[in-house]
């Protein structure tokens, strides 16, 4: 039987990070993988989430499973979160998963078992990993063009055009903030005529909301999520903790989805069913880290004012490296990597460019060139500029 499997072409991003270990030069920058890190590259535990962590120690009396689709409280605090107080909790069937990789699989399990003829519509670019899971799964997908690699932007109207080709019932996957890989997002404006769109095919949105809070704040980044929201008939949302909470290891997130009241019993129990059909019970311990961060006072005020200093300290990052490549470059055609969001930037570079930097640099990023500006940090911001330069970017 094992004699008939096919070896599998490795992860791009972790083989990277494989190249990047073995790297035996002083001055190697790591801005492959897709993990925060401070100042001295480490990807610390937020103070918050420390002391959540304690309390849960000292408070938990049993290791016996919990809930099939995860706790309530978890799904009541993360819907607030993502949706605002005032959420449509008649509506919501919650979810809770293996990280946002699992919120993202479950829901695309969901729309497969509630119409097997859907299409899923991904920006091009997207997460490789979507496109990963979608292959794997035998789903048909398609993409729409989404970022214009001239201007380092999104292509809107090239978007909407692609998207004019969705029909009902066809899953509309998109981003809810910080765009991986570009770093490009979508104006309100734009979220409301994409909105507008969906109404008029009858196509169901997903969002994957997996940065929230690393771009322009935590109410902010939820803005289009909640517009669509509000709009539409039906919305799925894959939401992941992992960044936001830094428990990256804890595997927590959560697939919201909307519908209408009469079909809210039936929703959650399909749910359920697709957690016991594929890993049963989801883990416990990072939802009840971030319910207790969430739902405490004194907690909540910590662990935002953390992650406000995280989301700002990636802007001065992303300022000082426009700021510099517009000082060797002379000329302002970098200045979008100041107004991209998140972790990411694609700075257009070849294939080619980007091997030249690894090799003569010891600089690491993913071959399209998306780079995680987490990985840099003052020292090694001029290294980046001076190596694009160098290389002809």
């Amino acid at each position: 039987m094992l004699n008939n499997l096919k070896a599998q072409a490795p992860d791009k991003i972790l083989a990277l990070m494989g190249e990047y270990r073995a790297d035996p030069r002083d001055n190697k920058v790591d801005l492959g993988v897709g993990v925060y890190k401070d100042a001295d590259g480490k990807t610390p535990i937020m103070t918050a989430v420390h002391k959540a962590e304690k309390q849960v120690w000292d408070s938990e009396t049993t290791k016996s499973y919990a809930g099939l689709a995860g706790q309530p409280e978890f799904h009541a605090a993360m819907a607030e979160m993502v949706l605002g107080k005032d959420y449509p909790a008649d509506r919501l069937a919650c979810l809770s998963t293996v990280g946002g990789t699992g919120a993202c699989r479950m829901g695309f399990e969901l729309a497969r078992m509630a119409s097997e003829g859907t299409t899923i519509w991904v920006s091009d670019p997207t997460w490789p990993n979507h496109l990963s899971i979608l292959n794997f799964m035998g789903q048909a997908f398609k993409a729409y063009r989404y970022f214009d690699a001239d201007s380092r932007s999104v292509d809107f109207d090239a978007m909407m055009a692609d998207l004019k080709a969705v029909k009902k019932g066809d899953i509309v996957l998109l981003h809810g903030c910080c765009h991986n890989p570009t770093g490009a997002n979508l104006t309100l404006d734009q979220w409301g005529k994409v909105a507008d769109l969906l109404e008029e095919t009858g196509a169901v949105p997903m969002i994957d909301l997996a940065y929230q809070g690393f771009g322009d704040g935590l109410e902010e980044d939820a803005a289009g999520t909640r517009l669509i929201a509000s709009r539409l008939p039906e919305v799925l949302i894959a939401a992941s903790c992992s960044k936001n909470f830094g428990i990256y290891r804890e595997r927590t997130g959560c697939l919201m989805v909307l519908g209408a009241a009469e079909t809210q019993g039936v929703t959650q129990s399909t749910l359920s069913y697709l957690n016991r059909q594929t890993y049963s019970f989801p883990p416990y311990h990072g939802q009840a880290l971030v319910t207790r961060v969430l739902t405490d006072p004194a907690l909540r005020a910590e662990w935002e004012a953390e992650l406000e200093e995280v989301r700002t300290g990636m802007l001065s990052l992303r300022k000082q490296l426009a700021d510099e490549l517009r000082r060797l470059s002379n000329s302002d055609r970098f200045d979008f990597v100041a107004e991209h969001r998140g972790m990411f930037s694609r700075l257009g570079a070849t294939p080619e460019q980007v091997a030249k930097m690894k090799a003569e640099n010891a600089i690491y990023m993913v071959g399209d060139s998306r780079i995680n500006i987490a990985g840099l940090n003052e020292k090694s911001v001029p290294l980046l500029a001076r190596a694009l330069i160098d290389a002809g970017v």
